[in-house]
């Protein structure tokens, strides 16, 4: 992808309602958001996809340029998960211990649950989605925090 190519890009979407974009390509990746003149957090690229999402803040759209692609990095969980049923992130988002601020979480270290039971809520896109467990049995472990980024596919829960 060449400059021209970047400025015909960010011009179309200048003139979108569009407010994230992101394109990758062989050899590189073309990242372009805007926030009515201020700068965005990144949001973590997919598991499945083979480019990592910087750490970095994102330029704003008039200084869009292309990303070198680096080897994927595995997202880090904790280091030490006790034997069970893991039940993974069916999609990328924010994680949520509970249905709202200041209510109980839906489980902790220890509870017993039954396979349909909600265990968290996931956000994306504005749009809460809870996840139930996939298993009976008891939560050994919790493996984010709350409002913690998860990938799609990054374990959340261990279920003995």
């Amino acid at each position: 992808m060449n400059i021209d190519e970047v400025k015909q890009l960010i011009s179309l979407i200048n003139e979108s309602d569009i407010k994230n974009f992101e394109y990758a390509f062989d050899g590189g990746v073309v990242r372009i958001s805007k926030n009515d003149g201020g700068f965005m957090a990144p949001s973590p690229a997919p598991a499945a996809m083979p480019v990592p999402s910087p750490m970095a803040v994102p330029a704003p759209v008039s200084a869009a340029m292309p990303v070198p692609v680096a080897a994927a990095e595995e997202p880090k969980a904790k280091s030490e998960t006790k034997d069970g049923n893991k039940v993974k992130a069916p999609i990328v988002g924010t994680f949520y211990e509970s249905a709202g601020p200041g209510k109980a979480p839906f489980v902790t270290v220890g509870s017993k649950v039954k396979k349909g039971d909600v265990l968290c809520i996931i956000e994306a896109m504005k749009i809460m989605n809870e996840v139930v467990s996939e298993f009976d049995g008891e939560v050994v472990e919790i493996l984010v925090e709350n409002e913690q980024l998860v990938e799609y596919g990054q374990p959340l829960f261990v279920i003995a």
